[in-house]
């Protein structure tokens, strides 16, 4: 498929980036493709950018929002584990978000990301490749654009449902499989660069 003529890139994009959508970059319609800086790939090479990317960060983090930080429902305990597990193979630190009230007039930024002000977290602790998961959808496309816009984050969303167009990388239908399939293909890359 060819590439749209907007890319997904690191910012800082400026005060009002674009809406990506609004870029004309559209989500994938197949469970087997993901969106790589913008473009409809397959999941299979965005897994390997995304493994990439986590393996060459300087310091990279993981945000869990409330779907995988509360266990509200059945599964939702393993994929948080799994998500653990997945920070530990890519050496990434994790940063919660918890709920989505404003946190005013301060927050601790190394404990905690506001996701009215994600850019704050991300300047504060030096993140140059963050991971969204669990975060609902409308949350999360609102401050992934931000990050879009004041950041040079790299960005990769794990959605469960149709994806994330304003995330540099972006996986639809994201579960617990998928999320072992890329901590699998982070250790396997790991030892073989050793």
């Amino acid at each position: 498929m060819a590439i749209p003529q907007y890319r997904v890139l690191p910012g800082p994009e400026g005060y009002l980036p674009p809406a990506a959508a609004g870029m004309g970059v559209i989500l994938p319609r197949k469970k087997d493709e993901a969106l790589v800086e913008g473009a409809i790939v397959t999941r299979e090479e965005a897994m390997e950018k995304a493994a990439e990317k986590l393996l060459s960060a300087k310091k990279p983090y993981i945000f869990p929002g409330p779907l995988v930080l509360w266990n509200w429902k059945e599964g939702v305990a393993e994929k948080a584990q799994a998500i653990i597990a997945l920070a530990k193979a890519a050496n990434a630190g994790i940063i919660p978000m918890p709920d989505y009230r404003p946190k005013y007039p301060m927050i601790n930024p190394a404990v905690e990301i506001n996701p009215n002000h994600p850019n704050l977290t991300i300047w504060h602790n030096k993140i140059d490749v963050c991971v969204f998961v669990g975060v609902h959808c409308h949350y999360a496309n609102v401050a992934l654009k931000i990050i879009r816009g004041g950041t040079d984050c790299y960005t990769i969303a794990f959605c469960a449902e149709m994806g994330h167009e304003d995330a540099m990388i972006s996986f639809r239908e994201m579960g617990l499989a998928e999320i072992k399939q890329l901590t699998d293909l982070i250790t396997r890359k790991k030892g073989e660069s050793r």
